[in-house]
């Protein structure tokens, strides 16, 4: 991790970029630096990790499994996402397991000091809130191809929301997308909507 102090990394995360100076040092004061190497659980899926985990380098993946092992990807993650705060707010295990898909360095934030910063500042429980919002039309378009979708357009989506602009009216696909990793997004399910 570089040299960079805890409140140069916190005014860096989307996240906290509208804390008050005061705010953000009692964040900066309150988290602490973790790595995690390639392959390595952030959280792990029907445990508790009581910290919100905000992703400063590398990427992580979102995924499901089932007692057979078979997963299926819910997201990939970047530098300013975050990860932990559905089981922060309900006290509830996670319900997806983390996994670093690279190196990945990140600062924790405490159950305490996150249910203190949310009172304390509204933009900070309003980006929490976007991100919960977001995190649910995602999973209402990925219900809705399940259910209005053949197999090519849940394909040409899961594509599309793998790329980002380039800057000249074109999207690219920067990270590798196996056809493992469509499978596993849309496997299981496929097999829900037999149901």
């Amino acid at each position: 991790m570089s040299m960079l102090s805890n409140l140069e990394l916190i005014r860096r995360v989307p996240l906290f970029a509208m804390l008050t100076a005061s705010q953000a040092e009692a964040v900066a004061e309150a988290v602490i630096k973790r790595r995690f190497k390639r392959g390595e659980l952030v959280v792990e899926q029907g445990k508790k990790s009581n910290a919100l985990f905000i992703i400063l380098t590398g990427r992580c993946r979102v995924f499901t499994s089932d007692a057979r092992g078979r997963e299926v990807i819910l997201a990939n993650m970047q530098p300013g996402d975050y990860i932990g705060e559905m089981s922060l707010i309900d006290n509830e295990p996670h319900s997806a397991s983390v996994r670093a898909e690279v190196q990945t360095d990140v600062l924790m934030l405490g159950r305490l000091e996150f249910a203190r910063c949310l009172p304390e500042n509204t933009s900070m429980a309003y980006a929490v809130m976007k991100g919960l919002v977001q995190r649910l039309r995602s999973a209402d378009r990925k219900i809705e191809s399940l259910a209005l979708m053949d197999v090519y357009g849940r394909v040409a989506r899961s594509l599309m929301e793998s790329s980002e602009p380039d800057g000249q009216g074109n999207s690219l696909i920067r990270d590798k997308v196996s056809r493992q990793d469509l499978a596993k997004w849309w496997a299981l399910r496929a097999r829900w909507s037999a149901v």
